[in-house]
């Protein structure tokens, strides 16, 4: 009689699914050869070793924020000729008229940034940050521009910038994910934002949704001390197949995918347990003791994370509140901004104490801009605008308290110095120690990378 013994595979698998821990990233892991978390040098030094991405999704109007247009206030209500396609092919728009902006701009801190009086927090931390006012992009669709700010590809799935980031430095702390996505729902382009695509799959983001269980299932069903025992056992059969085989690296990184979920059900609840922080800290980003949701405590998050060796950490402001999609009423942008205004500022400053911001870049940024006029000059709202926004970086490796580029006196379009998101890509990975058109994988026949076959540095935001 023959008897089918059944595979290693199958006997880790069913080994691993008794903890209930992450099983699908474990499979991905066990998919990958060789060691894909392992610490890697990048192309040269640079100080940023981590990354805090701070994503507004929705499309945060330029000129109520970050821009000041002093005259876009003084032609308020006058006609403009609606001389671009996706304008005047849209009905109801065959006359456009320009519209103030909303609240006063006042300049902050030592370089004298001008910033509205809906950010007065980050507005106090100017002389940290590195403002870029002539962004730009190649698409109008919140999905298609969601889609490109994460990953450079406007149209298809890529691997999203957190996992290049995790691609080229491997994980410095194997007891958490080196790419960690916090939202408390998902935004435009949904699970593609923090995906991995073609790259390895131990290098896509975990997704942490604020609440009493960050992330499910990390409780262990059965006490620590037997899963040791099962992971001795494991490995005690894997070493006896590695002996007989004269070594095999995709085994051995198998086993480390084990241990590493092993050691995440210590080191994730640790990393969430906000009883550690004084009564200072929490008050400072907004946080009531016990409290486990809103901006202030994916900002806190944040902190703790990279403070713990994440890599990259992406925060997605998709609160109870909505989104900045504010064609009905730009005065939703009111709560929006006190809701993300104080965390923001509180994570800049915290990092800053702690010697964290030396070397952890901070990205601040939306999908695209609002427009500076609508089809009717009393409009409430403000539409899609990909030719001219404003983001921001601060940190390691950034020349704090400038302003970079423009647009025209109106906010219309990107004039001086424009930065294409490829550009802020590359500005990104540069400051990360990465040469952005060396950073490459190998898929289906062609060498791809973050910006594709564009993508230029911004020097000038370099310190």
């Amino acid at each position: 009689m023959n008897f089918m013994h059944p595979s290693r595979r199958s006997f880790l698998q069913s080994s691993v699914t008794g903890s209930a821990l992450f099983p699908g990233i474990v499979r991905q892991l066990m998919a990958d050869g060789g060691d894909p978390l392992a610490a890697r040098e990048p192309h040269f030094h640079a100080k940023a070793k981590r990354v805090i991405f701070l994503f507004m999704t929705g499309g945060v109007s330029h000129v109520d924020t970050f821009d000041p247009k002093p005259n876009l206030t003084r032609d308020h209500g006058k006609e403009i000729k609606a001389d671009h396609p996706e304008i005047k092919d849209r009905p109801g728009y065959e006359r456009i008229y320009l519209k103030r902006p909303q609240w006063e701009f006042t300049p902050y801190g030592q370089c004298g940034t001008e910033v509205s009086g809906l950010f007065p927090h980050v507005g106090e931390c100017v002389d940290d940050i590195a403002m870029i006012r002539s962004m730009h992009t190649s698409h109008s669709n919140h999905y298609n521009a969601t889609l490109g700010m994460h990953t450079g590809s406007f149209a298809f799935a890529r691997p999203s910038i957190g996992s290049w980031v995790s691609y080229g430095l491997g994980s410095s702390n194997r007891n958490l994910p080196g790419f960690v996505v916090i939202a408390p729902k998902q935004t435009y382009a949904g699970t593609q934002v923090f995906a991995s695509d073609f790259l390895p799959g131990a290098h896509q983001g975990t997704l942490v949704v604020p609440g009493a269980e960050p992330i499910s299932n990390i409780a262990p069903r059965t006490p620590a001390d037997r899963q040791a025992l099962e992971l001795a056992a494991l490995r005690g059969i894997n070493e006896a197949h590695l002996l007989a085989r004269d070594g095999d690296p995709l085994l051995d990184a198998r086993l480390r995918t084990f241990e590493t979920a092993f050691g995440m059900q210590m080191a994730v609840p640790e990393a969430f347990d906000f009883k550690q922080e004084s009564e200072g800290t929490l008050k400072s980003y907004g946080l009531q003791p016990g409290q486990t949701k809103g901006f202030g405590w994916q900002c806190l998050a944040a902190r703790r994370l990279v403070e713990r060796g994440v890599r990259f950490v992406e925060l997605i402001d998709t609160g109870s509140s909505g989104n900045w999609d504010a064609h009905g009423d730009m005065m939703t942008h009111v709560g929006l901004a006190k809701n993300v205004d104080q965390p923001i500022a509180a994570l800049l400053r915290d990092l800053k104490q702690r010697g964290l911001l030396d070397d952890t870049l901070v990205v601040w940024t939306s999908e695209f801009g609002r427009t500076p006029f609508n089809n009717k000059a009393d409009a409430k709202g403000r539409e899609h605008h990909p030719w001219a926004f404003s983001s921001w970086l601060a940190g390691a490796g950034v020349k704090s308290g400038i302003v970079h580029g423009a647009s025209d006196e109106h906010g219309l379009r990107a004039v001086e110095k424009p930065v294409h998101v490829h550009d802020f890509h590359a500005t990104i990975l540069h400051l990360m120690g990465f040469d952005h058109e060396k950073l490459i994988y190998r898929h289906a026949g062609r060498d791809y990378r973050l910006t594709d076959v564009e993508g230029h540095v911004v020097d000038e935001a370099l310190s």
